[in-house]
């Protein structure tokens, strides 16, 4: 907050720097975002500045003007008509700051180093979209098609070719192969809970005297649960109805058996061979889905005291986002930036996945498109993964 009183308090209009005496405000959203656009494609280096609440007199002096606090509270949300009407996305942020008593106001806009920004969608008929707007010294100035393509050609040269990006599993060298054990998934809580509820259904089912069923059943209960869990005659269909609820009641040992107990990991590492860091990266994976492929789209609980209790936020943060699709498993995990020939992590806490035998011998791809500000192209490319016994 000190560093923003300090440039309020020596603020000078200038490329990097506007200053305005009123806030926005409701009516004013237009100005904002053809100012935001100016200040986003000026020619300086590092984050740009508007102050609100100041003016210089015709004098050279400069005086302040309080700012309301209403005008801080979202209405309108400058950060966000923002980033609905300007692409890409850019970093702003609105603050309040105390100077000799009276309230400012700072606009932060980060350092902008996806030129051009440009209007994603028609505002109004002055400002539509495509339009594009530079700070020019203390002015704001329509871009034209040919400072247009100076920026597209700076940012051509300035970007990084993705074939200097390599994305793998780790190893002495980064592999594109991983092949993965096999589990018996007929131990899943859930399977074994079904089994012998499935055993009693059967006796219910192939049995026709009444006497024998209840001998027979009440042998098989004490069998499976031993003697310290009560028999308790059911009929068959609701032993129907209690299977089919099974997979609820043992979801999170499910999970656990799944996740915890059988798991594998799968990690990668991103190595960028180029000569420049990669800039705000991100990664997105695709692999197929199967019946027999299990993958956690989140940690499961953790085993406490016999009881499974839920996890550490930070730590349930750190996985990877997972979404399963209709025919896909989609990862997307926010990377940041890449330095130059140092395998970085794509994962903080590793992807676990559970194989069960029916992938025995087979293939999968796994698809995956890397992403970053200063990356020409996105890398993109397919990893392997193979399944044994």
């Amino acid at each position: 907050m000190k560093r923003l009183v300090n440039i309020a308090r020596s603020a000078t209009p200038d490329t990097g720097l506007q200053i305005r005496k009123q806030p926005y405000g409701s009516k004013g959203v237009g100005s904002f975002l053809r100012d935001v656009l100016a200040m986003a494609n000026a020619s300086v280096d590092g984050p740009r500045f508007i102050v609100i609440g100041m003016d210089i007199d015709s004098h050279g002096h400069k005086r302040m003007h309080s700012v309301s606090e209403k005008d801080f509270l979202g209405k309108p949300a400058y950060e966000s008509l923002a980033n609905d009407y300007i692409e890409p996305p850019l970093p702003i942020r609105y603050k309040p700051v105390s100077i000799d008593g009276k309230r400012l106001g700072v606009f932060e806009i980060g350092d902008c180093r996806d030129r051009p920004y440009m209007m994603r969608l028609d505002y109004s008929e002055t400002l539509r979209r495509g339009d594009a707007y530079m700070r020019l010294n203390d002015n704001a100035i329509k871009m034209g098609r040919r400072q247009l393509q100076s920026l597209f050609e700076k940012k051509l040269q300035e970007s990084v070719p993705a074939k200097n990006i390599e994305v793998g599993f780790p190893g002495e060298i980064i592999h594109k192969r991983l092949t993965l054990p096999a589990c018996d998934l007929s131990q899943l809580p859930s399977t074994v809970a079904a089994s012998k509820l499935e055993q009693l259904l059967n006796i219910q089912m192939s049995t026709k005297n009444s006497g024998s069923t209840t001998v027979m059943a009440r042998l098989v209960h004490a069998r499976h649960y031993g003697s310290d869990d009560p028999y308790v005659s059911r009929t068959a269909s609701e032993l129907v109805e209690e299977i089919e609820q099974l997979q609820g009641k043992y979801r999170n040992h499910d999970r656990h058996f799944l996740f915890e107990t059988n798991r594998e990991e799968i990690r990668l590492v991103v190595c960028n061979r180029g000569e420049e860091p990669i800039v705000d990266a991100s990664i997105a994976l695709a692999l197929p889905k199967d019946d027999d492929f299990h993958v956690a789209d989140r940690l499961p609980k953790t085993l406490h005291n016999e009881a499974l209790v839920d996890r550490l936020p930070d730590e349930m943060a750190a996985y990877p986002t997972v979404s399963v699709r209709e025919k896909s498993i989609q990862i997307t995990r926010k990377i940041g930036d890449i330095p130059i020939e140092q395998p970085i992590e794509v994962f903080v806490s590793p992807l676990r996945v559970c194989v069960g035998p029916g992938l025995v011998g087979r293939r999968f791809g796994i698809r995956y498109a890397l992403r970053g500000q200063n990356l020409r192209s996105p890398a993109t490319g397919t990893l392997h993964l193979s399944f044994r016994n």
